[in-house]
């Protein structure tokens, strides 16, 4: 069994625990994915905002998924998933999955996906585009940066280039950054990357210039149908767990929350997700670790390594010289 990286690092409140001081709530992402559409909004408006450069085009061969995953070109990766349908769901029509939490007061309460598939499709028997097609199901997932509260990419770093910010969020400094790459293969997510011709390492900032003005990060300022929410992170998990409720009653027995545990082997994310479907289908760790969790183990080990080195050539000396 892993250890608890709580017991190595102690229970961690981000900012305070990185020097701010009245530091403001932790910020963070929701991302519902039983409301997500695939309309890419998100993807677009990241890229508008901070000047992300195009990413090109890529024949993936993955339906309507052109960028693949996160890069360092990509900040938000919306993932199209084609599967058959569970055995014994209900469909994903509007009336089942309903609207996000909170939908606010120009959103109707039935608001919401028409149906979890290709963007404008009707469930069966509401329009001839979905006609018979009851046999599978599209799961759609906007990916981003998980913020993480122990982030191995900030233990690894040794330019200071990434830092953490006072909102709790996890930003890299691209005029700091030597491009060691050090960070890539620490993310347990494999979220970070290089840009080719650059050499510098880039991702999600959770729009730390927005943030900073009182401002929404723009994929959520942009999402048609707030499957991407973002606020205060305890509200958030809250609204979360209330989501899956909710969908649990509605017959979605299969809905679940994906990092916002604050005793998992991340501490928690910035950035959490309500899935359709086992982790490991839209790409994720099922157990994700902070890849640095034994470096306090390491460095003890390698000090006791030291003395005991330094006392076998002091010995030796000693031994000699009489």
């Amino acid at each position: 069994m892993l250890p608890d990286p709580n017991s190595l690092y102690g229970p961690l409140d981000p900012a305070p625990d990185a020097g701010y001081e009245d530091a403001p709530p932790r910020m963070g992402f929701f991302t519902d994915t039983s409301v997500c559409i695939g309309c890419k909004a998100c993807e677009v408006a990241c890229k508008e905002w901070n000047g992300v450069p195009a990413s090109g085009l890529d024949l993936l061969g993955m339906s309507y998924d052109n960028t693949g995953a996160l890069t360092a070109n990509s900040w938000r990766h919306v993932a199209f998933i084609e599967q058959p349908r569970p055995a014994g769901h209900r469909g994903a029509s509007a009336d089942v999955l309903g609207a996000p939490v909170d939908a606010g007061p120009d959103r109707p309460d039935d608001a919401g996906p028409q149906f979890l598939g290709m963007p404008g499709a009707q469930p069966p028997g509401r329009g001839s585009g979905a006609e018979g097609r009851t046999d599978f199901r599209w799961l759609m997932m906007s990916d981003v940066c998980k913020h993480c509260t122990h982030a191995a990419c900030l233990d690894v770093c040794p330019t200071g280039s990434l830092f953490r910010t006072e909102f709790g969020t996890v930003v890299v400094q691209e005029d700091i950054c030597n491009g060691c790459g050090y960070c890539i293969s620490a993310c347990p997510y494999g979220v970070i990357d290089q840009r080719k011709g650059d050499g510098r390492a880039w991702k999600c900032t959770l729009c730390y210039d927005r943030l900073g003005a009182g401002m929404t990060p723009a994929c959520a300022q942009a999402c048609p149908t707030e499957s991407i929410q973002f606020g205060v992170l305890d509200e958030l998990r809250e609204r979360a767990a209330a989501r899956v409720a909710t969908l649990h009653e509605r017959g979605v027995p299969e809905a679940r929350l994906y990092g916002h545990d604050p005793d998992d082997g991340v501490g928690g994310d910035g950035a959490f997700f309500l899935l359709l479907d086992e982790p490991e289908v839209y790409g994720l760790p099922p157990d994700p670790v902070v890849t640095t969790r034994d470096l306090p183990k390491m460095w003890k080990r390698a000090g006791l390594a030291a003395l005991a080195m330094a006392a076998a050539t002091v010995a030796a000396f000693v031994g000699g010289s009489s």
